[in-house]
């Protein structure tokens, strides 16, 4: 295996062109495009895609907790405007998540149920 494939595989993984990860990989667009034809290729970027996008989610999670923090400091802050701000997008986003939270259980629910009905 060339030791240029894992190159071309994160490339492509983060969303470039072939002709783009070639040029990271150091090989042609060509070589490239022959490896994309490969089922164990693209398996392996599918899985660097994922793995990529969950780093990606655990950053947005670290975010978010920090983000959730400083809007509940915001909400002790003298400016009765910064109060009521941080206090309408805690509010948004509560109910948005609780909103998520209970499609997400609704869509498993019939899942569920698909599976029983199978």
């Amino acid at each position: 295996m060339s030791t240029n494939r894992p190159a071309a595989i994160v490339a492509l993984a983060r969303g470039l062109t072939s002709e783009e990860a070639a040029r990271e990989a150091g090989v042609s667009g060509r070589t490239v495009r022959r490896w994309m034809e490969e089922q164990d290729f693209a398996l392996e970027v599918r899985d660097a895609r994922t793995q990529l996008l969950q780093h990606a989610v655990g950053q947005l999670a670290a975010g978010a907790v920090e983000a959730v923090t400083t809007l509940r400091e915001a909400l002790r802050d003298a400016d009765g405007r910064n109060r009521v701000q941080a206090a309408r997008v805690l509010l948004d986003a509560t109910l948005a998540l609780r909103e998520s939270l209970d499609l997400e259980e609704r869509l498993a629910a019939l899942e569920a149920a698909q599976q029983e009905a199978h």
